[in-house]
């Protein structure tokens, strides 16, 4: 195929796809640009809602948090806990009941105090997720929000295909204020694009990867030939009790040494485990590395050491970063923020070059 038709097609594709998709994208995007920040958002919101937190030199434990909650909500089962972040930040507790949705119970983590409650989906930064995620549409907006995705990746690669400052670099970068509106317009959608193209792609293949990850997964292991993980299961034992939770978060301190436990995960099936997630000091990632243990035995499942992955672990765990944006720290993630504005950007300026494509579709603002 000639240079010239290929390029046609690209273009092409690389307008329709965008048209097609872009408010969709604009969605994903301004969702995506407030939820970078959602761990402190959603802190300030409980600030807010709940009063602040002293930080006090020593923490209750785990276990009787757990306690206080079964006590004070004895129909409700405990889900997961998550720990403190930052010194002012809560313990938060999921429990749940049937026909009922989910809560979150705040716990003041020094004193073991509850200082209040919420419908985790119900709050702004639960709404964001939802809307990105989801569209707020179930399981057809995870597949719609999913494919989505996948052309984004497909169109900030045709938008760099398509970038003007191949055949001179310095162009590429130049918007012409005081040329006519048609390129000004023009010259905005192409810096905009190229600035953020690389962003959009990692944040579009990591979004299809995880919308899309009962089909993804196995070929990202079998594309890097890793075997895939074998679930964490307990053998039932009948008319066993459980563990109890002091037991467990022991074993997994003794399982991954001089770390930190970030989130504890209880067992809601017969064969369902004990999920521990750990962090090493060294680590700004909180989940990578976990232990699994029996429910009925006490005995640890699997460990799973964020310093000891596989090849295929290693890429799916490569997928947090790069879609938050926290492979490097603040800087990055304050790149992101800009980064979710941009398809809001280059839609505006996307449909202005459609629109005046064609000189029976001209507007004064073509001409």
């Amino acid at each position: 195929m000639q240079p010239i038709r290929l390029r046609k097609l690209v273009f092409t594709l690389h307008r329709y796809v965008g048209l097609a998709v872009g408010l969709i994208l604009v969605v994903i995007g301004l969702t995506g640009s407030l939820l970078v920040f959602e761990p402190e958002l959603d802190r300030a919101l409980i600030h807010a809602q709940f009063g602040n937190i002293v930080p006090q030199s020593q923490q209750v434990s785990i276990p009787s948090v757990v306690d206080k909650i079964k006590s004070a909500k004895p129909d409700w089962a405990v889900r997961g806990i998550d720990t403190p972040i930052t010194p002012d930040d809560a313990m938060r507790v999921t429990i749940e009941s049937p026909n009922k949705p989910d809560l979150e119970v705040l716990v003041n983590p020094y004193t073991g105090q509850i200082i209040g409650e919420r419908i985790r989906d119900r709050t702004l930064t639960g709404f964001l997720l939802m809307f990105h995620y989801t569209l707020a549409a179930g399981d057809a907006g995870i597949a719609i929000a999913g494919i989505a995705a996948l052309l984004l990746f497909i169109l900030s690669l045709t938008g760099i295909c398509l970038w003007s400052g191949w055949r001179k670099l310095i162009s590429g970068f130049k918007i012409k204020w005081n040329g006519h509106i048609k390129r000004v317009n023009f010259d905005i959608h192409k810096v905009i694009g190229i600035v953020a193209a690389i962003f959009l792609a990692l944040t579009g293949i990591t979004g299809f990867g995880w919308n899309f990850y009962p089909q993804v997964d196995p070929l990202i292991y079998a594309a890097t030939f890793t075997p895939q993980p074998i679930e964490a299961t307990s053998k039932f034992i009948p008319n066993t009790p459980t563990v109890t939770l002091t037991q467990v978060l022991q074993r997994a301190d003794a399982a991954l040494p001089g770390t930190k436990t970030t989130y504890v995960n209880l067992p809601a099936t017969s064969d369902g485990v004990f999920q521990i997630n750990k962090q090493f000091p060294e680590e700004r990632d909180l989940f990578r590395s976990r232990v699994y243990i029996d429910r009925y035995t006490g005995e640890v499942v699997q460990v799973r050491d964020s310093r000891h992955l596989r090849l295929g672990d290693q890429v799916v765990d490569a997928f947090t970063p790069l879609h938050f944006g926290t492979f490097g720290g603040l800087p990055t993630r304050i790149i992101y923020v800009f980064v979710g504005l941009a398809p809001t950007i280059l839609l505006a300026t996307g449909f202005v070059m459609w629109r005046c494509r064609k000189p029976r579709y001209k507007t004064k603002a073509c001409k």
